[in-house]
């Protein structure tokens, strides 16, 4: 990724048929998401993502993302004296790359131009700082996804929201009052519950000096932030309270650390084990509406749990097309030969599906602030449609981009092998699969305009292919009172992939709308990728997605 002149004539052979790591613009060379920008999002954003994109592909950037994950986080639980300490060492990449994510202002830019494609700039540069390294995505997205907590909690001082805004990263260990950049994590599961967090059983108790918390947490994600969102039972009930790293009289917080989780991948990123031994918090929102006041930071990072995928999708593509540009086998560059393009094109479709239904989501975020029903209502559906299909379509993407390569793609020199052990953690992270479909179900039985909206989104489609059309008339109607729990996984993939359908057939070329729909709503639909009627335009859509 990073050597210069390596040597090609060795002691027996000379290195041949071995492709280099090209230099790449992330924005510059990504069509696709500059297409879907172009129809979806104000003009501004692509200005504004072209530096990020710059800054994502140069070697010295990959080089970053490749030492944060073969030197992940160490825990230093006290110092030379005894005294605890509770801290998480990074490596210099990681904060280099923190301060990349941070100064191109990706936690800030749905705030500073909510209503006005802010939400879309958001996922877009989240899904360009992936393609750097995801470990960073999530402090960077708990920071975002904080924002409108805090700005509506008058009983705090303004410095911590607007700490939230600086375009800056400060990774000093301080009183949150004596920095001028704030990052925020999030402390919530527990052993006994998971994702059923009314089973909580961490306790708030009230004294003198405020509310102190008791309890444990299975999972902190980002354990060196400046302070925690976290969930505490008080007498009203669960209830939400801001935890700060430092107590207000400047000492360490009593958040004890017990551990770092040995992760499948994300390792890059610190995810801790940690025990509240009294530790002061502030509460937030009203007494006993814990989840609820917490209800907005999740569709916040449901959204970028559905953004980030996308990324390392087309992350994953881009290697295997640099690859099998440069290979060859068999007498022809393997980009060349015609099972090897029925692949790449398949995995580009799944790309273009993913960025269509990603910023569409967004837009729908942005016009929800700005007091659009239409948009308010698909704001609270379609999250959950993305993060379930886009995470189910990641992890079997990675197997088929790794395979492209060969051998040399399944060593951990390759990002692939990196890539591979990330795609499952997005589909983990704020909610599984199973807990993300029964939402589906709560938000069509609780928000039947939510429905009524995704319809009204098919009916602008319906009529553009006869596959989007017979798959829409298998949907259930919007006001149906049917019990569609056993069915709710079949229920919640047909609603996204009609979706992204959808989308393709009203925004796309007809090469790739067409080839979409035959092949995920067709007839006879494969679960493999490379599986394309006969005559595919393969050709238009690997231009559309190669880099320029």
């Amino acid at each position: 990724m990073h050597d210069q002149a390596p040597r090609e004539c060795l002691a027996s052979h000379r290195v041949d048929n071995q492709p280099y790591s090209l230099p790449f613009d992330a924005f510059a060379d990504d069509a696709v998401l500059q297409f879907w920008l172009a129809h979806l999002a104000p003009a501004w954003v692509s200005c504004r993502l072209s530096l990020l994109g710059q800054d994502v592909g140069r070697a010295e950037t990959q080089r970053l993302g490749d030492e944060a994950n073969r030197h992940p986080p160490s825990l230093r639980l006290f110092d030379r004296h005894g005294r605890r300490l509770d801290a998480v060492d990074y490596h210099p990449a990681y904060h280099a790359l923190m301060r990349l994510a941070t100064t191109r202002g990706v936690h800030t830019m749905a705030w500073t131009e909510e209503g006005h494609g802010g939400h879309q700039a958001h996922v877009a540069g989240l899904y360009l700082l992936t393609q750097a390294e995801t470990g960073i995505c999530c402090p960077v997205t708990m920071t975002h996804a904080a924002y409108p907590v805090l700005r509506r909690e008058r009983s705090l001082p303004d410095w911590w929201a607007s700490g939230l805004l600086v375009e800056d990263y400060d990774s000093r260990a301080l009183p949150a009052s004596d920095k001028h950049a704030l990052t925020f994590g999030m402390a919530m599961t527990e052993k006994q519950g998971g994702s059923d967090v009314r089973t909580n059983t961490t306790r708030a108790e009230h004294g003198e000096d405020g509310w102190r918390l008791y309890g444990h947490k299975w999972f902190m994600s980002a354990p060196m932030s400046d302070a925690f969102l976290t969930l505490a039972q008080r007498d009203e009930g669960l209830s939400c309270f801001l935890v700060p790293r430092f107590a207000p009289d400047g000492e360490r917080n009593a958040i004890e650390i017990q551990r770092l989780k040995d992760k499948c991948g994300n390792r890059a990123n610190g995810s801790a084990e940690i025990e509240y031994r009294g530790a002061w918090a502030h509460p937030l929102g009203d007494p006993g509406r814990g989840i609820a006041t917490i209800l907005e930071m999740v569709q916040q990072t449901r959204l970028d749990a559905a953004s980030a995928p996308v990324g390392m999708m087309r992350q994953a593509w881009r290697e295997a097309w640099q690859h099998t540009c440069q290979r060859h086998a068999f007498g022809a560059p393997l980009a060349e030969q015609p099972v090897m393009r029925a692949v790449l094109a398949d995995l580009a479709l799944e790309v273009e599906a993913g960025v269509a239904l990603m910023l569409r989501t967004a837009q729908a975020f942005d016009g929800a602030s700005r007091g659009e029903e239409q948009e308010r209502a698909l704001a609270r559906l379609l999250p959950s449609l993305a993060k379930y299909w886009h995470n189910k379509r990641a992890p079997g993407f990675m197997a088929e981009a790794m395979e492209c390569l060969g051998g040399i793609g399944y060593v951990e020199e390759a990002p692939l092998a990196r890539l591979y052990r990330e795609a499952p953690v997005n589909s983990i992270w704020e909610g599984s699969g199973n807990v993300i479909c029964l939402d589906v179900l709560r938000v069509m039985a609780r928000h039947p305009e939510a429905m009524a909206a995704l319809y009204q989104l098919f009916e602008h489609a319906r009529g553009g292919h006869p596959d989007l059309d017979r798959a829409l008339a298998q949907l259930p109607q919007p006001q149906t009172s049917e019990d569609l729990v056993p069915r709710a996984r079949w229920l919640t993939q047909w609603l996204a992939q009609c979706t992204q359908a959808a989308l393709l057939v009203q925004h796309a070329p007809h090469e790739v709308a067409d080839t979409f729909c035959r092949t995920r709503l067709g007839q006879h639909p494969s679960p493999a990728y490379g599986v394309l009627p006969t005559a595919s335009p393969l050709d238009a859509i690997l231009h559309r997605s190669a880099p320029a």
